[in-house]
């Protein structure tokens, strides 16, 4: 089994900062894209970024500029700088990643259980 824990979700004031991350754990052979996804309180969940195993990043247009994915590969943890937050960043943020367990293995997709992230003054 994999585990995805997310942590440095918080309240923060518009035009702020936070780091989210995301630490995979358990039966980890390698892992391939891993990507950060939000919802916001009565919206559908959307994809916010995704970085591939070698660090090519892709980027919803509304967070381009502002969010920045990275990833450490020999933590298995992958991050998300988010700058300049705006009040309709609010959203629980999800880690999700395609994982193999063992080599020859077949990719599976985990998710986190998330992280609340609040914009407000």
């Amino acid at each position: 089994q994999v585990q995805l824990v997310e942590s440095g979700g918080g309240l923060v004031q518009p035009g702020g900062s936070l780091r989210l991350s995301c630490a995979a754990s358990g039966s980890i052979f390698s892992i391939n894209t891993m990507r950060w996804f939000r919802r916001a309180p009565g919206k559908e969940r959307e994809l916010v970024a995704a970085i591939s195993s070698v660090g090519s990043t892709n980027y919803a247009d509304s967070m381009k500029g502002r969010f920045i994915a990275s990833r450490d590969n020999a933590k298995n943890t992958v991050y998300l700088q988010m700058l300049s937050l705006k009040p309709e960043d609010t959203a629980v943020y999800y880690c999700n990643a395609d994982v193999r367990a063992f080599y020859s293995g077949p990719y599976l997709n985990y998710w986190g259980q998330g992280t609340q992230v609040t914009v407000s003054s």
